[in-house]
């Protein structure tokens, strides 16, 4: 029994597809061949190429289907070919688990009912997926990101957003997401002490990779030198900027919110908090967090955030509910550990 069965199975899976693309790939090549014998020369190379040079990619960009709602896309593969289970795909939805569930059960009846084809589609029609297959190579990121054990998943995100940048050279999100993660995944090394989170302010720089951020942020100014504005390429400024010492905290709260008003985000609301927050204004950062409460109740940020801003203000009984809050939303982890020990203080 492998360790961790479910992952396992999913990483199979996907070997497995990989596998039969390449073999109808093989398929396709040799009846072409037995057509065109004559012509074998001029056409075998031709054949054997795709518009994608990657298999996994390959998979995504099928599964990302524009017949589907691109949150959609963006859950099923997920769930099918980016080692996430259901409340993982559901956490990052901010959505409970069997609400994703259903989702997940009525895209695949979609699927069958609609005859959409897994296909790999053609050069022409990678346009329309590269929105969906950003945000699936992103959350991917992001599961990396987050857990000191899986730099593997935040490896393969920043591999594939290689491909696609290098695949898609006039679009500027690419670039932006490539660069998003470098900057981020530059602070790996000392966003952990043990298995224990480390803040952003407590952070010791000279762990940071200095050559992962120096290539973001070129990647940075390649996305903007293109006319980029959009939301990978004002987080990856936002990265950017949180990276130089001093912060340019007015300037991040600025970018939050246009980002904001570009993707009507509550969670890129509650960021701009913090930035604000970070700025010198706590008592208008907790306005706009308390604003946000009714859509956010359930995400444990909204909360930590909050309990934040109400030490900050010296309203400590306050913290300390919100905390408690924010634990009981919390799986076991680095995450909680952090919070617990700022519970005690």
């Amino acid at each position: 029994m492998p360790r961790h069965p479910r992952a396992w199975l999913v990483r199979t899976a996907r070997n497995r597809a990989i596998d039969v693309l390449r073999r109808r790939r093989t398929l396709d090549r040799r009846l072409a061949d037995l057509e065109v014998a004559e012509a074998m020369e001029d056409d075998v190379d031709g054949l054997d190429e795709t518009a994608i040079p990657d298999e996994r990619l390959e998979l995504i960009f099928a599964c990302c289907h524009p017949a589907l709602a691109t949150e959609a896309q963006v859950a099923l593969t997920l769930r099918t070919l980016g080692g996430l289970d259901t409340e993982d795909v559901a956490r990052a939805f901010l959505v409970a688990p069997e609400t994703m569930k259903r989702r997940l059960t009525r895209a695949k009846a979609k699927i069958s009912a609609a005859g959409i084809p897994f296909a790999v589609p053609p050069a022409d029609a990678l346009p329309e997926r590269l929105a969906a297959v950003l945000a699936v190579l992103y959350l991917i990121f992001n599961q990396g990101y987050g857990h000191p054990d899986r730099a593997d998943l935040a490896g393969e995100a920043i591999r594939l957003a290689r491909i696609v940048a290098d695949l898609m050279p006039g679009e500027p999100e690419p670039l932006g997401l490539l660069a998003l993660m470098l900057v981020h995944e530059a602070r790996r090394d000392a966003r952990f002490a043990g298995d224990d989170l480390v803040l952003l302010e407590e952070q010791d720089r000279a762990r940071w990779d200095q050559d992962r951020i120096d290539e973001g942020r070129a990647l940075l100014d390649r996305a903007l030198a293109l006319g980029g504005r959009g939301p990978y390429v004002l987080q990856a400024a936002i990265a950017s900027l949180q990276v130089q010492d001093p912060i340019d905290w007015e300037q991040i709260a600025l970018l939050y919110g246009e980002l904001a008003a570009r993707t009507g985000s509550p969670v890129v609301e509650l960021n701009r908090a913090v930035a604000v927050a970070q700025a010198g204004a706590p008592e208008e950062a907790l306005a706009i967090v308390d604003a946000l409460a009714p859509d956010l109740d359930g995400y444990r940020y909204l909360h930590t955030t909050r309990a934040e801003l109400l030490r900050r203000l010296g309203r400590g009984d306050e913290a300390r509910d919100a905390l408690d809050r924010a634990l009981a939303l919390t799986p076991d982890g680095p995450e909680r550990r952090l919070l617990e020990r700022r519970r005690a203080a």
